[in-house]
């Protein structure tokens, strides 16, 4: 393992050090660094180009330009641009917004997706696996830009003039739930009896939800409340009980369903602490989670089923908690509503210019302000990962070690977890890593539609300006991204395959 790293890290340096010299000697000829000067009066004009001349050491060659900045780059001094500002400072500050924006929508899209595709790939032919193959390709084929620009109109402008007065129409509320009803009928395993009541009931649930929801006016001030909470850590019990340990009650879901009880009553007792906290006291309740959590499981699995236990009741923990999380969040919406003119969603930049409120308030001022970048990243990823998944399952499914795992009698979750999905991750892995590398180098698209100075807005401005150490910036971040990504896909695969040797 470790000389496959160091083999993999020498041969990746030679690349990067002659990619960035490509890359310096592009963006250093791009365009003229003193064209701005040169319309300043004569009298100031030979000052300011003499100051920018030597900053940018523009009297060098541009190999020489280069090894001064690569010179520089080792020691982690990445130089000032053209303004004389620190690169380091401007890259740091990008960084951070990048990650804030493309971080979540990765994770959540390839989350969704593979999900998406596993259930379209065991429903193979149904009407859910053609709606999902048609909204896939739809999808796909959209451009970025132009989802931004629906979103912004249709998911905020339109969406926040609605919250002034929230009221669903009849109409919505009976597509909308004629659309459930079909979903889930489409999902449902049996004879057309079977399909029928769960449309039936899906509609009739999904109608009086939405006939609620608009009758006491919740989007004006919303919440979930303690029994909105009990009943989805009860949901949350069973769920990663069956998904991990199978449908019959057995250790594993007695620990899940603890740990959805202790998160309950936790939302009562935490209750003074959740008024005021900051990033810390989020942080250490959920660590706090996971020490309990897992002594839930230890105590409770006994000895064949403790590592079931403890992933049932870990995951249970965390999703009450984050559905606890999620409801103080909404508690404050009615006030940092007020607060922002009613216009909670935001269709530029990361957040709002000296905004000041409470810990809740400022949670959703950067949700508002990441809700649509999200989702447009979102819906064009979810599309690929979504076909990948779908293909990569149905090839394995195919797979003579998937017979024999049924021949053997084993149940059917088991051969689908942890015989077909296993195997089925390798070509997803390939394709996450990808999009791990590059999304942190920036989504240039998504963050000039929006508005967000992050890593795009750094490599477009120093194309337009004509100065390379900002361009350098973004390469350093990118390329070693990609790298790094795909290391880790080459061990990944290691693991989810043991044929593999890395050698």
């Amino acid at each position: 393992m470790l000389v496959f790293i160091a083999r993999r890290l020498v041969v990746s340096l030679f690349v990067l050090f002659a990619a960035s010299f490509v890359m310096f000697v592009l963006a250093a000829n791009v365009g003229d660094p003193l064209a701005d000067l040169r319309e300043l009066p004569e009298d100031a004009q030979e000052s300011a180009m003499a100051e920018r001349i030597e900053r940018m050491h523009l009297d060098l060659p541009v190999y020489a330009r280069y090894f001064l900045w690569l010179g520089a780059a080792l020691t982690g001094d990445l130089g000032t641009n053209r303004q004389g500002q620190d690169v380091n400072i401007l890259l740091a500050d990008a960084i951070s917004a990048t990650m804030q924006l493309v971080v979540a929508a990765t994770v959540l899209a390839i989350v969704i997706g593979i999900a998406i595709g596993i259930i379209s790939a065991l429903r193979q032919y149904s009407g859910f696996d053609h709606t999902v193959t048609f909204g896939a390709f739809v999808a796909f084929s959209l451009p970025i830009f132009w989802v931004g620009v629906l979103l912004k109109q249709y998911g905020a402008i339109e969406f926040n003039n609605w919250l002034a007065q929230p009221v669903i129409p009849p109409l919505v509320i009976g597509v909308v739930a004629l659309l459930a009803g079909l979903a889930w009928s489409s999902l449902m395993v049996g004879d057309r009896r079977t399909r029928l009541i769960a449309f039936a009931g899906a509609t009739a649930v999904t109608a009086a939800l939405l006939a609620f929801i608009s009758l006491t006016r919740w989007f004006a001030d919303p919440g979930l409340g303690p029994v909105t909470v009990a009943i989805s850590a009860l949901g949350a019990a069973v769920g990663f009980s069956v998904l991990i340990s199978g449908p019959k009650p057995n250790r594993p879901m007695y620990a899940a369903l603890t740990a959805a009880g202790v998160g309950t009553v936790m939302y009562f007792v935490l209750s003074p602490v959740l008024d005021a906290p900051d990033l810390a006291t989020i942080a250490g309740l959920a660590l706090t989670t996971v020490v309990v959590c897992v002594a839930i499981g230890y105590g409770v699995g006994g000895v064949l089923h403790r590592r079931n236990a403890i992933a049932t009741a870990v995951w249970t923990g965390l999703f009450t908690g984050g559905v606890i999380f999620v409801d103080r969040m909404l508690q404050s919406f009615a006030s940092y509503s007020s607060s922002v003119q009613g216009r909670p969603i935001s269709t530029v930049g990361a957040s709002t210019p000296n905004y000041e409120g409470t810990f809740w308030e400022l949670s959703l001022d950067s949700a508002g302000h990441l809700a649509l970048p999200t989702m447009a990243l979102i819906l064009v990823s979810l599309a690929t990962y979504t076909r990948y998944s779908r293909a990569s399952m149905l090839e394995v499914m195919n797979q003579d070690y998937v017979r024999t795992a049924r021949a053997k009698g084993l149940p059917e979750r088991t051969v689908m977890t942890r015989h077909a999905f296993r195997n089925g991750l390798i070509p997803i892995t390939t394709l996450a890593a990808y999009d791990f590398g590059t999304v942190i180098g920036g989504a240039v698209v998504t963050e000039t539609v929006f508005g967000w100075r992050a890593m795009g807005h750094l490599l477009i401005t120093g194309l337009n300006e004509a100065d390379p150490t900002p361009v350098m910036a973004f390469f350093v971040v990118a390329s070693g991204a990609i790298v790094i990504f795909n290391m880790i896909a080459d061990i990944t695969y290691a693991y989810l395959d043991p044929r593999i040797r890395l050698s």
